[in-house]
């Protein structure tokens, strides 16, 4: 398990999939974790293994992606894995804070649910 400061944002690829949020190509441009290699190393997984990402304010379980992010920062695409793990205060301005959140990461062998399945558990 590692510990992580989570951030969410939009990539090109959500943003050209968002109206579509059922298909098969909106799931796999939002449905990952972004690590270090470090990280990466330090939790033994391989690139496109499952990870659960957990924090006080949910948990998801994503497929693991390396990237060039420093050790201890971690990316999810905003879009529901990311709303999963966020915490879903806006303070008024009807934005949720995206940024910031402390996360524990671990390997699992958990399967990553669809997008449809995640919108029927909320």
């Amino acid at each position: 398990m590692i510990v992580v400061e989570l951030i969410s944002g939009r990539t090109l690829d959500q943003g050209a999939t968002v109206e579509e949020k059922l298909s098969e190509e909106y799931f796999n441009a939002v449905n990952y974790i972004e690590l270090s290699e470090e990280d990466f190393g330090q939790l033994a997984v391989k690139e496109g293994e499952r990870v659960k990402v957990i924090t006080e304010f949910g948990e998801v379980v994503v497929f693991a992606k390396r990237s060039d992010l420093p050790k201890g920062l971690a990316f999810i695409p905003m879009g529901p894995y990311a709303n999963a793990v966020i915490d879903p205060s806006t303070d008024g301005t009807g934005m949720p804070q995206f940024k910031g959140v402390k996360a524990r990461v671990e390997k699992t062998e958990e399967k990553v649910k669809t997008v449809k399945e995640l919108l029927e558990a909320i």
